[in-house]
């Protein structure tokens, strides 16, 4: 028997432009929650990736087909009640709807730092496709959280392990 709706763990996207920390943060807050965690870059077909690489952003066509992707993940996550956290991008309001529509509940956890903080933090990371050059298109395509849309805002300068405590706080709110 899976729990009941008010006791299942939340599943929570962990949102925001490149630099801010989402994959570290999401991380520590799927272990600190004990839930499953995934990097949404994970769920990117190799075009994508091929495209960011190269500095070309992508356009809402590619998108889809990922966000449905990642979608589905949490939609299964939810429906078998365990829970979960995912680091993805979800810049823009229409994100966020196909992620919503795939799972209802998710809880938006927003992350944001000054320009200057995000392009230290990516020029300083290993390993990863994106950028610094694509960090302009994103703040330019970022889209607040609005008031209508569950989750909350946190600031991403401080220690992951502090955000994932002022995460925890905000969760136990809901």
């Amino acid at each position: 028997m899976s729990p009941s709706p008010e006791r299942r763990p939340p599943c929570i996207l962990v949102i925001g432009v490149s630099g801010t920390g989402k994959t570290t943060v999401a991380l520590l807050l799927a272990e600190r929650l004990d839930v499953p965690f995934a990097e949404a870059d994970d769920f990117h077909p190799p075009a994508n990736i091929a495209k960011m690489s190269a500095g070309v952003p992508l356009d809402d066509e590619d998108r889809q087909p990922w966000l449905e992707s990642v979608g589905r993940w949490l939609r299964e996550r939810g429906a078998a009640g365990t829970g979960c956290v995912a680091a993805c991008s979800a810049l823009k309001r229409r994100y966020r709807d196909t992620l919503r529509a795939a799972c209802p509940d998710a809880f938006f956890l927003h992350l944001t730092a000054d320009r200057e903080v995000l392009v230290d933090r990516i020029e300083h990371r290993a390993g990863h496709f994106m950028p610094t050059l694509l960090l302009d298109s994103q703040l330019a395509a970022l889209e607040p959280l609005g008031p209508d849309e569950r989750g909350a805002t946190l600031e991403a300068s401080a220690a992951p392990g502090l955000i994932v405590e002022r995460a925890v706080e905000l969760l136990s709110r809901e």
